[in-house]
């Protein structure tokens, strides 16, 4: 019979959805609805993908399109692994501006990835999107999501020219840093693409979206504790979900608890 244990969770954000399995049973071939991308997290498999038979073991990265015939089944013993499975329409609209002028083809073109670099995105991206579940933000699991497709599905990404759309955009942060701000919302004010907004973003600060509204944030954080406000009334009022996150942010950044700065 074989062991097995595969924990999901449906709609992890809209369109989304995340599967963590254990096991070394085979798995006749089938095909899904939806794009898949993950992580090998131990062990290895053999399949037979419509691109041809592939093995991944431990820190590679396994795509599938949707449609697209294939099986599994364990090398060695069993393996685990930690998927998500992203819907056409949601795919879409994440690909929106993810191509050179020819346009875009949303499919992935390796079924086995073997770059740790890529893994390590991959799982900071599917750590994200659960984040993004939890804390009702978006932001960071978007730009983590384009960074991820960009490369796995094969395309080239038009740079964005330094422009007003994107003075416009880091004004917008810098003037309400606690708003729940989305990709969608910064593209609207540039009049840009989402990816262009992160990579435009990057090139003009050395920081993406999330992580420059995150510095905002917390300067903002810093500045209600300084003028007396109570950290969870500071936390709230400078966007973050918990004061939790405002304290791990506030004292990786300045080296001290922010109890600490506000018992000064």
């Amino acid at each position: 019979m074989g062991r097995g244990t595969v924990t999901i969770r449906r709609g992890v954000i809209d369109g989304v959805d995340a599967v963590l399995a254990d096991s070394d049973r085979s798995f006749p071939k089938h095909c899904h609805d939806q794009f898949g991308v993950g992580v090998i997290l131990d062990g290895a498999q053999i399949s037979a993908s419509g691109r041809g038979q592939v093995e991944a073991e431990a820190g590679d990265v396994i795509t599938v399109n949707p449609g697209e015939v294939h099986d599994g089944a364990p090398v060695g013993g069993g393996r685990r692994w930690s998927m998500l499975y992203v819907d056409p329409r949601r795919m879409a609209a994440l690909a929106e501006g993810l191509d050179d002028g020819a346009g875009t083809v949303c499919e992935f073109t390796a079924p086995v990835v073997t770059d740790p670099r890529v893994a390590a995105r991959v799982k900071a991206m599917i750590a994200a999107l659960h984040r993004a579940a939890f804390r009702g933000e978006t932001l960071e699991s978007e730009e983590r999501s384009l960074l991820v497709l960009a490369p796995l599905l094969g395309v080239r990404v038009r740079e964005p020219a330094p422009d007003g759309g994107l003075r416009r955009v880091l004004e917008l942060m810098d003037d309400d840093p606690a708003a729940p701000l989305c990709l969608g919302d910064l593209a609207a004010v540039a009049g840009l693409s989402r990816f262009q907004i992160v990579r435009g973003v990057a090139r003009a600060t050395g920081l993406t979206p999330h992580a420059y509204l995150l510095r905002r944030r917390i300067e903002l954080a810093r500045r209600h504790i300084r003028d007396g406000l109570p950290l969870a009334e500071a936390a709230a009022a400078s966007g973050f979900a918990d004061q939790s996150h405002m304290t791990r942010l506030f004292t990786r950044s300045f080296g001290y608890p922010p109890g600490a700065y506000a018992a000064a």
